[in-house]
């Protein structure tokens, strides 16, 4: 736990995510890199490794935060699909990245790379889609 990214590692957090908001039971951010317009992360807000292991009053609460999330996503960016990977061979925090995917535009049809550091966009731009998702999520 000492080295995890979401609780005790926030200089490398901050590096690859921006904090969107919290949630029911976990925290949302934008992932830095945007090849795939609107991809997000979100992470259980206690530490567990497993998915499983969430208290299960608090998964179906987790899984309602994921869903909330997918329709946000749907509604601001439009994708083709929305692809949800919870993968955490290295960074052992229960956790979903909510990946927006865009028919003929990058790796649509396969698996998201975890971070292709292809597309950045500027403070002012990563401000108004952070805005763009918090509006959607609230409703």
């Amino acid at each position: 736990m000492d080295s995890c990214l979401y609780c005790n590692n926030k200089a490398v957090l901050d590096e690859l995510m921006i904090k969107i908001c919290d949630m029911e039971v976990s925290t949302l951010y934008l992932f830095k890199e945007q090849s795939h317009p609107g991809r997000v992360v979100l992470a259980y807000k206690d530490h567990v490794s497993e998915q499983f292991e969430i208290p299960e009053a608090d998964y179906v609460r987790f899984m309602l935060d994921v869903r909330k999330v997918g329709e946000a996503l749907k509604e601001v960016f439009h994708p083709a699909k929305i692809n949800f990977g919870a993968y955490s061979d290295t960074l052992k925090h229960a956790h979903w990245h909510i990946v927006p995917k865009y028919e003929g535009e990058f790796e649509f049809g396969g698996v998201f790379a975890m971070n292709p550091k292809q597309t950045y966009l500027t403070d002012a731009a990563y401000a108004e889609r952070i805005e763009q998702i918090r509006k959607a999520i609230q409703g």
